[in-house]
């Protein structure tokens, strides 16, 4: 009776997904064969179908691994800063992000389409969080999902049509599209000057701070002053 093989070492996963990941950021997705990888992580092929199925499910992992370090390891912001600033920062740390992995870039976005990864989730919830802070200072002109969604919207086409260039004529294509999108979501006036849409998106943002109001009490009129910031904005 032939003996069987010795089990794989236990960090065969990560020596995987490091090989691999290494593979897509100097070649792409095409040059992460199955046979490369497992070469350069010193496993046997079979070991990359039983820890992730295929090729794709580890492409899939490995743009998971790369999107959750991005989001574990951003700088932490001062929460005394500005929340404007730190809007943009989180634009530009983004930006960075795209053009530094394109390959992962390109697989959580475009590969995307119909569902979102738990990486990708939270960076949405990084973006979220920051805009809220806009929101609470009564900045925005919009409400805080829209204003969500033209950032992330925005912040990714302007990634993907960047890669589409050369390195040396992308030009300021990011920051013109950044100052865009912040104009159509933030209110020109100063702090202290608010509009009905800046206020509604104000109030709507700190009803959680407010004890004194019921569940439903709260649901209805985050209903009403979404429909006041949409209005109005």
């Amino acid at each position: 009776m032939a003996a069987s093989p010795p089990p794989e070492p236990a960090d065969a996963r990560i020596r995987i997904l490091i090989a691999a990941a290494r593979l897509v950021a100097s070649g792409g997705g095409d040059a992460a064969t199955t046979r490369a990888i497992a070469a350069a992580a010193g496993v046997q092929a079979p070991t990359i179908y039983r820890l992730f199925g295929d090729k794709n499910g580890l492409l899939a992992a490995v743009a998971e691994q790369v999107m959750a370090d991005f989001v574990a390891n951003k700088i932490p912001r001062d929460s005394d800063r500005d929340p404007i600033i730190d809007l943009r920062l989180g634009w530009d740390d983004y930006v960075a992000f795209g053009l530094a992995n394109p390959a992962v870039f390109t697989m959580i976005t475009v590969g995307a389409v119909g569902g979102m990864s738990s990486a990708a989730a939270a960076g949405l919830a990084v973006l979220r969080a920051r805009v809220n802070r806009v929101a609470r200072i009564g900045r925005l002109r919009v409400s805080e999902g829209q204003a969500a969604d033209l950032i992330h919207a925005g912040g990714t086409g302007a990634v993907l049509a960047l890669l589409a260039k050369p390195a040396d004529a992308r030009g300021d294509l990011a920051i013109q599209m950044r100052e865009a999108v912040m104009a159509a979501i933030l209110d020109g006036n100063s702090a202290t000057t608010h509009t009905t849409a800046t206020m509604a998106t104000g109030l709507r943002a700190r009803l959680e701070d407010m004890p004194v109001l019921s569940p439903g009490e709260r649901h209805l009129i985050k209903e009403l002053l979404e429909r006041l910031s949409r209005a109005s904005g």
